[in-house]
């Protein structure tokens, strides 16, 4: 794996500033109804509003995000000192107990009126006893976010990339709903942070640096892991292929991969898969009925519009839309990419 090339100096002063980080922001993993009421209460960041980390809590990306409702989305994880991460190739980076994925959706490019929005904050934290998701629902004075296990619903507004004002009702999960995308073979676990989809600059308070290379000089990974590069499927100089392949991946195989929610559909829609019926290709549904639009295949090469899995992408019917939760919006772009591919196959 090609990975950029940084200065010593970069990197000696990263570890530097990563030793003088502190562990105050945890609670008893062994009693999760004990989790605190407010986020403010972790110490994962030392400005909450303008969501500056605290030392030890260090920010990501990923190559290709989850579309949900065009909210921007501030990723940071917490790693306890001294600990590293496991590696399988393909799979989520095995993180050690005590470890948080810390993820704030907001909507930010505004301008005029608007003024940007913290929406919610969820977090994945690795206890004693797996993985545990949890919500923090943001206050109208931005100030702190408050634990919302039974979700909420956010109407709002915002600007989209032409500058369009659109109106949402933003909802945020409650917590038994987190299982339908972060579980695998009944086990809750991350979705975004593999290899393939990290390999990519960040500017951190160091300066900029290739993620994995940052990871490896905080000690956490092996900077030589046998890992491909995930194409964007933003990047107009991929291929269509690439694209759309990367798209599936973030935005429906961790439900459609075997062990997932979506697994007796038989659909795996993985970046890993190979054949093409269960890749959609003149895949008849397990269960045909109004969710398939009276469609035969998932996929029809060459006719998109005779696909299910278009006229799935494009609804706005909670009992026909895919993915079925997370957004209340089509993805416009995202359907445009899978109609395109579909159609030059």
């Amino acid at each position: 794996m090609k990975i950029f090339k940084k200065s010593c100096l970069l990197i000696i002063s990263l570890v530097f500033f990563t030793s003088q980080a502190h562990t105050s922001n945890t609670f008893d993993l062994a009693d999760f109804s004990k989790a605190p009421r407010f986020l403010s209460e972790f110490g994962f960041f030392q400005d909450m509003q303008n969501q500056i980390p605290a030392k030890g809590v260090h920010p990501y990306s990923l190559v290709s995000p989850l579309f949900s409702d065009q909210t921007d989305k501030l990723r940071f994880v917490y790693v306890p000192e001294g600990q590293k991460l496991g590696y399988v190739k393909d799979k989520v980076f095995i993180f050690p107990v005590g470890s948080t994925l810390i993820k704030t959706f907001a909507y930010l490019n505004m301008s005029g009126p608007l003024e940007q929005q913290l929406l919610e904050t969820r977090l994945l934290i690795n206890t004693n006893t797996g993985w545990k998701a949890i919500s923090y629902v943001w206050n109208e004075e931005q100030t702190d976010a408050k634990r919302a296990i039974a979700g909420a619903t956010i109407p709002t507004s915002f600007l989209n990339s032409q500058g369009e004002l659109l109106a949402v009702r933003y909802r945020a999960p409650n917590q038994n709903q987190c299982k339908e995308c972060h579980q695998v073979n009944k086990v809750m676990t991350p979705i975004g942070p593999k290899a393939r989809n990290m390999n990519k600059d960040l500017n951190y308070q160091s300066g900029e640096m290739n993620q994995l290379l940052y990871w490896a000089a905080l000690g956490w990974i092996d900077q030589k892991l046998d890992s491909t590069p995930i194409s964007s499927y933003t990047d107009l100089n991929a291929s269509l292929d690439d694209r759309a392949r990367a798209y599936l991946d973030i935005n429906c195989g961790h439900c459609h991969i075997p062990g997932g929610s979506a697994d007796t559909t038989g659909l795996y829609l993985n970046l890993i898969e190979e054949n093409q019926e269960k890749l959609g290709i003149f895949k008849k549904p397990v269960a045909a009925g109004r969710a398939s639009g009276n469609l035969k295949y998932s996929i029809v090469p060459g006719h998109s519009d005779d696909s299910i899995m278009l006229f799935r992408m494009k609804s706005l019917d909670p009992g026909i839309m895919m993915p079925e939760s997370g957004r209340a919006l089509a993805d416009d772009a995202g359907i445009k990419l899978i109609k395109d591919w579909i159609d030059k196959l």
